[in-house]
């Protein structure tokens, strides 16, 4: 895409450590939500739905964290680091127009 565009639609932030970060985020948010919709399904027929949906999202989460993690945009194992990396990611976003 042309730059200039680029910088004009804001897609000029839009990198595949963004993107994959906040797919992420969404997933982990899907997750939480299929699990709460579980426990408030009345019938059996939902509840195997919603479970088949939370097994989906469970599985979309794993392959998405994976590739973060060997891209070496997620630590989870090494929280000083990942904290710094946060940090650093805010810094940036503050300092975007």
């Amino acid at each position: 895409m042309n730059p200039i565009i680029e910088y004009l639609t804001g897609l000029n932030t839009l990198t595949d450590q963004v993107i994959a970060s906040d797919l992420l985020l969404s997933a982990k948010n899907g997750v939480r939500s299929y699990a709460i919709a579980i426990t408030e399904a009345i019938t059996p027929e939902i509840r195997r739905t919603l479970e088949q949906q939370l097994e989906q999202n469970i599985d979309l989460y794993e392959r998405i964290s994976t590739y973060l993690i060997e891209c070496k945009w997620y630590q989870p194992w090494l929280v000083k680091d990942q904290l710094q990396m946060d940090l650093n990611n805010i810094e940036t976003a503050l300092k975007l127009p």
